[in-house]
């Protein structure tokens, strides 16, 4: 097998996605009918491969994909946007399912069926020719990223936990990478507190670079070179699933390029607004003229 030389692979999760615009929170044992309906791949590692992709990295996906109708959808997706495919895992267990409600304001609600559908082992995966500059990690295929997370170490290749949620995968890895990105969520479940800049502190304590998302709220961070708060783009928001699959795809592109700390998060909350702006979480990625042009006006 010849090597892949390559920017970023991006590890864990790929799904698709059944995406219905809907114009209020569904209540309990009640009846609702959508404005508008798309379909479209997903998943935070997948989401997170086009989006490094689409802005100009050669970026690589390790996840798995069904035989089935959606796994064939979603892994034409992933060629037509130029991710390499070498190791996305095909079999018979069904692909995952994403059904997702946009709700006006771009609030939304999603539920995620994976069914029986086993993740990959690590006997799995062939990376012997794999030379990734940056892994960005997702916490799923927990066994398969707990040992790249350390072949990643002793080869010095930078790596990034995208932590959503609490579970084996993130907690396992937290102490094993060297940017963690985080949400909200996370980081309050983690270490139970409840002030998001008490929470940052103490996640520094496990990796020396930390980013906590707040949503429309903007981000807190701290590393090496101090802390502080970013504001978020004032956008029109219209449906917010995959925006941190964006924003995490975004920072792995900017950690690549050894992108200065402020301008890397500036570029990276700029393509998480910009998807934001339209529904379907691969819908809204912006390519990189239009991540250009809406931070053309941005100081560096």
């Amino acid at each position: 097998m010849k090597a892949y030389l390559m920017d970023i692979l991006c590890v864990g999760h790929a799904c698709y996605d059944l995406t219905f615009a809907v114009d209020h929170p569904i209540g309990s044992d009640e009846k609702a009918t959508a404005s508008d309906f798309i379909t479209c791949g997903g998943g935070p590692a997948a989401n997170a491969a086009v989006t490094a992709s689409m802005l100009g990295s050669k970026t690589a996906l390790a996840a798995y994909l069904g035989n089935d109708i959606f796994g064939e959808l979603h892994f034409n997706e992933l060629v037509k946007a130029g991710v390499i495919t070498r190791w996305v895992i095909r079999g018979t267990d069904p692909t995952p399912l994403s059904t997702v409600w946009a709700q006006p304001g771009g609030q939304r609600a999603l539920v995620n069926y994976k069914g029986t559908t086993p993740d990959p082992q690590p006997d799995a995966f062939d990376f012997s020719k794999c030379h990734p500059s940056v892994i960005l990690f997702d916490g799923h295929l927990a066994e398969v990223s707990f040992e790249l997370a350390q072949w990643a170490r002793e080869k010095h290749i930078l790596t990034i936990l995208d932590a959503g949620s609490v579970h084996k995968g993130t907690t396992g890895l937290i102490d094993k990478v060297d940017y963690l990105v985080a949400s909200e969520k996370f980081a309050h479940d983690y270490t139970l507190i409840a002030d998001a800049d008490r929470a940052v502190r103490t996640l520094s304590r496990h990796t020396p670079n930390v980013v906590v998302t707040l949503g429309a709220q903007g981000l807190i961070w701290q590393n090496g070179q101090g802390r502080g708060r970013m504001p978020a783009f004032q956008i029109e928001a219209v449906d917010t699933t995959g925006a941190g699959d964006a924003f995490h795809g975004a920072f792995a592109r900017g950690i690549s390029l050894k992108m200065p700390w402020n301008w890397l998060l500036h570029y990276a909350s700029a393509v998480a607004a910009l998807c934001c702006t339209k529904m379907g979480a691969r819908k809204g990625i912006p390519d990189a003229t239009a991540t250009e042009q809406f931070l053309a006006v941005l100081p560096k």
